[in-house]
């Protein structure tokens, strides 16, 4: 997909998103749902492993809502499509490693797309903030995930004052993995992402879902779904090729050549 607000693109095992609406890559509910769409198909196409979430241009990753639009009628509780707002933060089932390439600034809706990759990567001139309380509203996802992700004082301040961090202060907080030369971001994205796409994919799929569904149990009612067969990715992963594959490369003392399967 080229044409249109996202441009997907294709390089073997790994699909790049960018986000392309001039001139902040703010999301309306049309670009939503587009992106629930583009989302949705890396789910389920076997062929994908990893995905990469980007901006276009230099300055902005996302600043969220297009309230341009909401002025113009985008209703803010409107359809936004497949997976929610973005494409990503709803969307079930997705167990496949997600990076997000922050080129710029992220903000509101824009910081909760991010929070919804796996590993974030931000340029050095990247900046971070949730200011919907200076518009009276509430940042919704990010108040249920921001305080699990990072230490509650500073996702509350986030929250309640609307302040901006530098990538420098990002990556001290742990909201992001690492801060890269914003001209190595998306190089240093695809390196990651090729280093992903060659490792096991049923052995991502369960660790993924063991890292969602286990998020809001104790660690004995996880262990002990995960002792009844309860999870699904774990008990294909069990009975896999993939399996047995690893065991005779450790034994060979060889690469394995994993195939999903």
């Amino acid at each position: 997909m080229t044409d249109g607000p996202i441009r997907a693109t294709r390089n073997g095992h790994v699909l790049e998103v960018t986000l392309d609406r001039p001139k902040a890559n703010a999301i309306d509910l049309e670009t939503s749902r587009i992106m629930g769409e583009v989302f949705t198909d890396f789910r389920d196409d076997p062929e994908l492993r990893v995905a990469i979430v980007t901006g276009a241009g230099e300055k902005f990753f996302c600043p969220g809502w297009d309230l341009k639009a909401a002025a113009d009628g985008d209703a803010v509780d409107g359809d936004y499509g497949k997976g929610g707002f973005g494409g990503l933060q709803e969307l079930r089932g997705l167990n496949k490693p997600v990076i997000a390439a922050v080129n710029g600034i992220a903000c509101g809706g824009g910081l909760e797309l991010m929070l919804s990759a796996d590993i974030i990567l931000a340029a050095d001139h990247a900046t971070f903030a949730l200011p919907e309380i200076r518009s009276g509203t509430v940042a919704d996802a990010a108040s249920i995930k921001l305080p699990k992700r990072i230490p509650y004082h500073i996702a509350m301040e986030m929250l309640l004052t609307g302040r901006w961090f530098d990538a420098a202060e990002a990556a001290r907080w742990g909201l992001v993995n690492r801060v890269v030369p914003a001209d190595s971001l998306l190089q240093q994205a695809h390196d990651l992402a090729a280093e992903l796409a060659s490792g096991p994919p049923l052995v991502f799929a369960a660790i993924k879902e063991i890292v969602r569904e286990a998020e809001d149990m104790s660690f004995q009612d996880a262990m002990n779904r995960i002792g009844r067969s309860q999870f699904e990715t774990v008990e294909r992963l069990y009975r896999s090729e993939d399996q047995q594959e690893g065991a005779r490369a450790f034994a060979e003392k060889r690469d394995p050549v994993w195939k999903g399967r």
